[in-house]
């Protein structure tokens, strides 16, 4: 995660010596965070904290030489977690907070402040722990999805069932996955037959019926039945850890905030050192060095940017970790922070605000002709094409004869003998559905293409087929509209259809009949004004995704040039997530800024306290530290994911 090295390096240094760094992530995956009165990490802060207090016990009674005592034990046990790593980034020309706070307490034991120094040293690395625990919980709804990968699978081989690890498992393996098993890899089903749950990758809470040809995502759990799959991806490049990959990413790119807070932070460091070197020569030119060194030590404390530096990092990490649970994934931080200021959404029709399945909705037949015949004649010419719509044909009329002498003329329609019968199916710009023409025209206006039917050169029917909504899309244009984001529809779909759908799903502005250039230019005409988002999942919608402010690919796992060209990715197709992702990120967003404010008004009100003598060390020490546990505490509530944004209880706002 670079964003959070960053921020170390800038405030508080970074891991402490006593947490190895983790490299690998299969071994980050199989750490498991203790509950924190069980995590050793605190141990050097509690053994600070606990001979400073005692400490203070010896002083209030007189015996001020134990005290000294007890609080340098204090003072090395709290110094210990900050001062290696502090000594070896000046090594490497780094400067960062931790090294105010070593100047700051080796000045406070110089002039006689022991207990002070203590303090110091024990609310400093007390902070510091809670940072990295923090930053640790913020990064476990990453952890938590390489989980779902098992350890070991049931795999075919020529000899019987063998298991091996799931990371040795090659494209092209067949998986054997029993009832209640997680599945390893991406593959298609080759048999059985079962549901599977998806929720712990795309958010959707309804289980899904597979089949042989079914595609299904590495680590979806399997249902009732037990399966075999065709392996299309190795253990180690599945969709899952691709999802990883691209969380992992996630910090690479600051946003605008965490630019903000890093311009203001990265210079305070060395001009703090400055500014408390001319208080302590300000102390010596006026015959008073002692009383001003004392100040130029409690400047360094009081002016640290500590809370500052890690104030957008830790709400990052917490706000894309808990958004990546939901199956939304965010590719970086500026992504995050963007998507915050939405206010304009372009949606594509095709595969977003529709199944991307042409079904057959309507069946008009000529007097005196049977509407199973209708689909019958229609399904025996179209055996044999490519076309969406003839398969949509095919489905309402399962086990229809096939017919023979079948041509196929591309754009118009096919031509076949059905049982002696000369039939030809096309649109309606080919074959004139006669007395039918006002239906036919009713039909289209409710977002069908019509299909006509002629038998023997006599209307026969006339067939609607429409690509229909998802059943959650007018919810989410509601709900998208209740949060004040204008909503719009781009497709290359005709007028009349693009339309037709538009208003059933209750969105009123359409850009119909548009190539991908002219999605691209309409998306950037719309940015000009307003920050705008496009959703989209095909090859098509690459470039209006690229141009928009937020680009959002349906389908992590689909359309590889949507998903590259996107800034957001959904795993699922649950249409209800855009609005709570969208309330998420402003919610972020709204934390962000309420870190820096504070961060930099503890700045502004401790300085000038400091500098004239109203705050001592420990007292400017405790603001100071209690700040940042603030800052980061409210960072960390970017992880909390409301109920009503999560899949199926929205209804009531974001």
């Amino acid at each position: 995660m670079s964003d959070a090295p960053a921020a170390g390096d800038d405030c508080c240094g970074g891991a402490p010596s006593h947490r190895p760094a983790v490299e690998d992530d299969a071994d980050e995956a199989d750490e498991v965070r203790p509950p924190w009165w069980r995590d050793t990490a605190f141990l050097p802060s509690v053994v600070s904290g606990v001979f400073l207090l005692v400490g203070y016990g010896f002083e209030w009674s007189g015996q001020s030489v134990a005290a000294v005592v007890l609080h340098g034990i204090a003072l090395v046990a709290g110094a210990y977690t900050f001062v290696p790593g502090t000594v070896r980034r000046l090594v490497r020309g780094r400067i960062g907070v931790g090294l105010l706070m070593t100047i700051a307490a080796i000045g406070a034991v110089l002039l006689g402040h022991v207990g002070e120094a203590a303090a110091l040293a024990f609310l400093f690395s007390l902070s510091e722990t809670l940072e990295d625990r923090a930053m640790d919980r913020a990064r476990e709804g990453l952890r938590a999805l390489l989980t779902l990968i098992p350890e070991t699978v049931r795999v075919s081989r020529p000899g019987g069932d063998a298991t091996i690890p799931a990371a040795d498992v090659r494209a092209g393996d067949i998986l054997v996955v029993g009832a209640g098993e997680r599945v390893a890899t991406d593959g298609v089903v080759v048999s059985g037959r079962s549901s599977i749950d998806t929720s712990a990758i795309t958010g959707e809470s309804i289980p899904i019926e597979v089949a042989r040809g079914d595609e299904i995502a590495a680590g979806s759990v399997n249902g009732s039945g037990t399966l075999r799959i065709d392996a299309t991806a190795d253990g180690r490049d599945s969709s899952l850890t691709q999802i990883v990959g691209l969380v992992e990413q996630a910090h690479a790119r600051k946003g605008e905030r965490a630019r903000l807070a890093d311009r203001i932070a990265r210079p305070l460091v060395p001009g703090v050192l400055i500014v408390a070197v001319l208080v302590a020569l300000f102390g010596i030119l006026t015959a008073d060095p002692w009383t001003w060194v004392e100040r130029s030590l409690v400047v360094l404390v009081a002016a640290s940017p500590c809370a500052l530096a890690i104030s957008v990092p830790v709400t990052v990490i917490s706000a894309i970790g808990a958004a990546s649970k939901l199956g939304v994934i965010v590719k970086s931080g500026e992504a995050f922070e963007e998507l915050g200021t939405i206010r304009a959404i372009a949606l594509d029709k095709t595969g977003t605000l529709t199944r991307n399945e042409p079904t057959v909705v309507e069946v008009l037949p000529a007097e005196d002709v049977p509407r199973a015949q209708v689909l019958a004649l229609a399904a025996g010419v179209e055996g044999s094409s490519g076309h969406p719509l003839a398969a949509a044909i095919l489905a309402a009329a399962p086990g229809a004869p096939p017919g023979s002498g079948v041509t196929e003329d591309a754009g118009r329609g096919t031509v076949g003998r059905v049982g002696g019968v000369a039939v030809r199916v096309g649109s309606a710009r080919w074959l004139d559905p006669g007395e039918l023409a006002a239906a036919a025209e009713a039909m289209a206006s409710r977002g069908m293409t019509v299909v006509v039917v002629e038998a023997d050169g006599r209307i026969a029917g006339l067939i609607g087929v429409r690509d229909e909504l998802r059943p959650e899309a007018a919810e989410t244009v509601r709900r998208l509209q209740e949060q004040g984001i204008e909503t719009s529809m781009l497709t290359g779909d005709n007028a009349r259809t693009a339309h037709a759908l538009a208003q059933e799903a209750g969105i009123p502005t359409v850009h119909a009949e548009q190539l991908p250039a002219g999605k691209a230019a309409i998306i950037e005409t719309m940015a000009r004004t307003q920050p705008t988002a496009m959703v989209g999942d095909g090859i098509n919608d690459a470039p209006a995704l690229a141009t928009a402010t937020v680009g959002i690919a349906m389908g992590a796992t689909g359309t590889a040039a949507a998903v590259e060209s996107a800034d957001v990715a959904f795993t699922g197709h649950d249409l209800r997530l855009l609005p709570g992702a969208l309330a998420h990120a402003r919610r972020g967003r709204r934390i962000m800024t309420a870190n820096i404010g504070l961060a930099l008004a503890i700045i502004i009100v401790l300085f000038p306290l400091a500098l004239f003598g109203v705050l001592g060390l420990a007292g400017v020490v405790l603001v100071h530290e209690i700040a940042e546990v603030v800052v980061i505490l409210n960072g960390v509530r970017a992880a909390r994911l409301p109920a009503d944004l999560l899949p199926g209880r929205q209804g009531h706002g974001a």
